[in-house]
């Protein structure tokens, strides 16, 4: 059975933080400058930036390439129009 999107994220996430806290923390001795240790510290901010600017690409770019579907358009005004009709013949009223 394949892994859904949220158990890959949830086990990727999982597996950073893991990895992350053991340096963090220096439960594993790397022995790291106190700027790299900064660095590793700061990792977690770095990569929300980075996920935030490639989510706000992708948005920007699926909004410019957008496909306009006249066909479903059509279709939608009319099945509104109908409503509307039926709606007018049991005696509402539109302006």
């Amino acid at each position: 059975m394949p892994m859904s999107k949220l158990m890959e994220w949830l086990l990727g996430g999982g597996l950073f933080l893991g990895v992350w806290s053991a340096i963090a923390f220096e439960y594993v001795q790397l022995n790291l400058s106190s700027s790299s240790h900064f660095v590793v510290l700061a990792l977690p901010i770095y990569l929300l930036i980075g996920f935030a600017c490639y989510s706000l690409a992708v948005i920007g770019y699926r909004v410019a390439t957008f496909n306009d579907c006249a066909d479903a358009a059509s279709e939608l005004q009319k099945q509104i129009n109908d409503a509307k009709e039926d709606l007018a013949r049991k005696g509402f009223k539109f302006s």
